[in-house]
């Protein structure tokens, strides 16, 4: 199976950091290893084309944008 890239688009507010630490704990809980980066940069965010922030991708697929998904709804999107 390919490794998981996961990532967190935000501008380091405390709702993404919150998400990204939502998906470190999930990725823990489901015993799943993943590449997870965490992109603050700006210029990164607007060429991934990310229109509300917080963003999470799994595998470069934008899977949800200006929400703070908690544990559960993160696993729903990497199970």
């Amino acid at each position: 199976m390919e490794k998981l890239t996961i990532k967190v688009y935000g501008s380091g507010c405390k709702g993404c950091q919150t998400l990204h630490q939502n998906v470190i704990e999930a990725l823990a809980e489901m015993n799943m290893a993943a590449d997870v980066q965490y992109i603050t940069d700006m210029q990164k965010i607007m060429e991934a084309g990310i229109m509300g922030m917080p963003a999470l991708a799994v595998n470069d697929k934008i899977v949800s944008a200006g929400k703070v998904l908690n544990e559960a709804e993160v696993k729903k999107y990497l199970g």
